[in-house]
């Protein structure tokens, strides 16, 4: 992520321009963009710095309503995949305005997964890992039960 221009050179480019200097001709001297001189002149008049403002933060997690739903679905159903968890996720009713559930990207669903302590390895559920030698042998097309 970008970091913000020190405090230092903000108060010399808005002292140029509190001095009389255009803001792009101070924007030219310092080596920085006009808007961004012009941005710093104007917060030094309103709020008697030129300081950057706070950057970052906390960002709200958009499944944060929707917690107990996917825990007691992982529980249901531990071997269910994010993608059928997703489209069931967006599927759900929420019994608000007659809308649908959340419509959220696969990777936000991923990351709130994960920080809930949930993961989707490949485990003896999935029956995928392990050496060749351990797993079951694939039916032949004959042996699989089903109408012919």
């Amino acid at each position: 992520m970008a970091r913000a221009y020190s405090l230092d050179l903000r108060d010399r480019v808005v002292g140029a321009v509190l001095g009389g200097l255009s803001c792009e001709a101070a924007a030219l001297r310092f080596g920085v963009s006009e808007s961004s001189a012009i941005r710093w002149a104007r917060r030094k008049r309103q709020t008697g710095s030129a300081a950057a403002s706070k950057m970052g933060g906390k960002r709200p997690k958009l499944l944060e309503a929707e917690r107990a739903w996917l825990m007691q679905r992982v529980a249901e159903k531990p071997d269910l995949t994010l993608v059928a968890l997703l489209v069931e996720l967006r599927a759900k009713d929420d019994g608000k305005d007659g809308g649908k559930g959340k419509r959220v990207c696969l990777d936000t669903l991923w990351r709130f997964l994960k920080g809930c302590g949930l993961s989707f390895k490949k485990n003896h559920l999935r029956r995928r890992t392990g050496p060749p030698r351990r797993r079951q042998t694939a039916l032949l097309v004959a042996q699989i039960p089903g109408p012919h």
